[in-house]
Formats: C-alpha cells, structure tokens, sequence
C-alpha cells in the first residue's frame, strides 16, 4: 500500500497532505522558492510535480496582470484537489521526465519536494531546462537530510518499529537528496548553467502533536494499525515527541532544505 492510497474515513491522502502538510510545511517554503525564481507580472510558470498547488498558488500572487500558472503531476488524487481550490488554473496530469509542453514555453519552471521521488531525476532536470526559455529560472527545493532533521528522524524510527521498515522508505526517500554536492551534480548534469545550490535552515508548525503525527501515519506513510494499536502508537509518539511540543499545544522543529537555482545559456528571447 504506498501512501496515496490510504484513505482515514472519507478522506484521501491528498486532501489530508492539503489539509495539515501544506500549511504546516509546503505552504511556508513556496514562499521562499517563488522568491528565488524573482517570479514579476507577466510570468508564464510551470510548477513540477505541483501537489495540490502551494507552489501554483504562490506563484499566481505574483505573476498578475498578465502571468500564466500551469501545474503537472502525475497524481490524480492531487491535481482532483488542487483543481476544486483553483479551479481556473491549468492543471495537467504527467511526468517530469516527459513534460508535455514546447521548448522554451516558460520563463520560471519550478519543483519543490518532488525531484527525489523521480524514476530519472536528470532527465526530469533536462525537460525543465528544455522547457525553460534562454536566460529563465529553474529552482528546485529538496529536504536536507534526515540526519538534520532530528524531529522526523525520531518519527520515523518510530513508525518502523511498529510497522516495519517498509512503512519508513517514503519518509526516508523524501530527504534522499540532503547533499549539496548531490544536488549540483544533478543540475550540472542536466546541462543547467548559472547554478546555485545552498541549505536552507527551515521550521515546521503543526498545531498539534496529534496532526502531525496524523500527517505522516495517514497522508504519507500509509498503513492500518487498527483503532486500538493506532490509539498504542499514539501514547508512544506524544512521549517521544514531547520536546517539539510547545506550552500552548502547537508543535515546532527544523526542517531545512536545499534549494537550488539555475538556468539556460542564452539571451531572453533567443
């Protein structure tokens, strides 16, 4: 069972991702990945693997008048609940490593948290730069390690020792590209130039121990413990979870990134 097909209820994992990791965690970094792509009015900008649409969001804020926002995954779970919060937005279902559009069709391409889930991570980096016009921006944030981020490290072992350790890979992939140097290779790989990658300290705000450990256990790990082995699991991880607990209930603790810059040789419009 991967992630996307857990269901708590009525709800799916995409409206529980929109509901509690969106405003806790994506939501604050789309601000700072739009403000590296210098984003202004007029703008056309793709958002890679855009979930259910915090980097299209943000990004609509800044490129009107006159701007276009198209966003593309390959989950149609996210793009059905990103399309009933911004219904005129262009929202189109495929992969990163085919991008469905022309050369030189955008002048910012952006992917944030959705290059290290990638079957081919340089070929997607290549169809950003193709898409991406002359002297255009590509930013792309990743999670810095697991090792940095202590709060999800101790989450995750957590989840492993009741579940088993294939319940753990999800969360483990997602911070899989915690390495500069890693990152840069990928981008010079691709054939990517004026490149800039840097770690980003960062902070996540749960507003409580409760919704975050229901963000991971049923928006991203998936799994059934069942009513009263999830009630078990829930004693055990308000306890080791308690240092990121705040006095009035909120949760807080560091989530840095690696956001990487970088663009096509050439002269705008060329």
């Amino acid at each position: 069972m991967t992630s996307l097909e857990y269901r708590q209820g009525t709800e799916t994992a995409a409206e529980i991702f929109d509901r509690l990791f969106l405003p806790a965690m994506a939501g604050p970094w789309a601000v700072r990945v739009a403000d590296a792509a210098r984003l202004k009015p007029g703008d056309r900008v793709l958002d890679v693997a855009c979930g259910t649409g915090a980097i299209a969001w943000e990004a609509t804020r800044r490129i009107e008048p006159g701007g276009s926002v198209v966003g593309l995954d390959q989950s149609q779970e996210m793009l059905a609940v990103a399309r009933r919060k911004m219904p005129n937005l262009d929202w189109r279902a495929g992969s990163a490593e085919a991008l469905p559009f022309e050369d030189n069709a955008f002048d910012a391409v952006l992917c944030q948290f959705g290059v290290m889930f990638f079957e081919d991570r340089v070929q997607a980096l290549r169809e950003m730069r193709r898409v991406v016009r002359p002297g255009g921006r590509i930013v792309v944030a990743v999670w810095d390690g697991l090792e940095r981020t202590p709060g999800y490290a101790t989450l995750t072992n957590l989840v492993e020792r009741h579940l088993g350790p294939e319940f753990g890979k999800p969360v483990r992939d997602s911070f899989a590209l915690g390495d500069i140097d890693l990152v840069r290779s990928l981008f010079e790989s691709a054939g990517i130039s004026a490149i800039d990658v840097a770690a980003r300290a960062g902070v996540a705000r749960f507003p409580s121990l409760q919704a975050w450990i229901d963000a991971e256990v049923k928006g991203w790990v998936g799994g059934d413990f069942g009513e009263e082995a999830y009630a078990e699991f829930l004693t055990e991880a308000k306890k080791v979870l308690s240092p990121y607990e705040r006095p009035d209930g909120t949760v807080e603790f560091d989530l840095p990134a690696v956001v990487a810059t970088g663009s096509k040789e050439g002269k705008p419009g060329s």
